[in-house]
């Protein structure tokens, strides 16, 4: 699967905007097309409809931060849809693809999932969703039926999206996931913008819209999103049903990464979380690259 164009994604962008939601009358006439013409976005924006042309046919060189800040504006682009917009702007039409160094946890993440250890479950995700490492609670929250040292081998570290799409445990263990798997392929493809370069990365989408068609499916729809806060609703193997809210927080000594922590939604959740640590060992998040 190619990766996403500047030009693609004005385009989809442009066909979600009504005429009447940014104020254009359109007195009864078919339109050809289901959201705004070109002419229409280009004279909102305040800028020129050939040049607007060309930017959605990927000709256009460059693009200003004050054009870009216009589209996005008539757009009704949120943050995360207006950040997206900037990060395929700044690349090249084709980007040369690179395999990037492996990720390494810094130490002083592993020495917060160690303090949380059996209290509270946590992991540390890559930028492509690869677990780095996790505590005992979180992974056994998460991936119970996956070996605890399973983040410690580069090759063989868990996937999120892998397994996500592609693992019927993981889809069992969510009660919603609907609502989740679109989170993960939104978010998914905002990283795909930051980072145009990665050969893994751009492997990982192919692979993905390859063998999942409901990945497949939901790429198509060209949503983007960031993924900070949520609600995660499991049938857990062990201990039942289980509500919590994820929260991530971003590192500064990696800025790649991603600590995400889970905390009980609920009362019968905290409950949950109780008995699942109960019976863990306190043994600190390990992971080396």
């Amino acid at each position: 699967m190619g990766a996403e164009s500047l030009g693609a994604f004005l385009r989809s962008r442009r066909a979600r905007v009504t005429p009447a939601a940014v104020g254009l009358r359109t007195y009864g006439t078919a339109r050809r097309v289901p959201g705004l013409r070109r002419e229409e976005l280009a004279q909102l924006a305040g800028v020129s409809a050939g040049y607007y042309t060309r930017l959605e046919q990927d000709q256009a060189r460059t693009a200003s931060r004050q054009v870009l800040d216009a589209l996005a504006r008539t757009l009704g682009l949120d943050a995360t849809e207006s950040a997206h917009l900037h990060n395929l702007a700044r690349r090249p039409a084709v980007p040369p693809l690179v395999h990037h160094r492996g990720e390494r946890p810094h130490p002083r993440v592993l020495a917060l999932l160690a303090s949380l250890d059996r209290l509270t479950p946590a992991v540390v995700l890559g930028r492509r969703g690869d677990v780095l490492a996790w505590n005992r609670a979180g992974h056994a929250l998460v991936a119970e039926h996956i070996g605890f040292d399973a983040p410690l081998d580069p090759e063989r570290r868990p996937s999120i999206p892998r397994m996500f799409f592609l693992d019927a445990h993981s889809r069992a263990l969510h009660a919603n996931w609907d609502e989740l798997a679109r989170v993960h392929v939104a978010y998914l493809r905002f990283t795909a913008g930051r980072y145009p370069t990665d050969r893994r990365l751009a492997e990982l989408i192919g692979e993905l819209a390859i063998r999942s068609d409901d990945f497949a499916r939901l790429w198509a729809r060209g949503e983007v999103a960031d993924c900070t806060v949520g609600t995660m609703r499991l049938r857990h193997p062990t201990v039942g049903r289980v509500d919590v809210d994820y929260q991530v927080w971003l590192q500064p000594d990696s800025v790649d990464h991603r600590l995400e922590i889970y905390t009980p939604h609920d009362g019968p959740s905290a409950d949950a979380l109780r008995l699942l640590s109960a019976e863990l060992p306190p043994t600190e998040a390990r992971s080396r690259a």
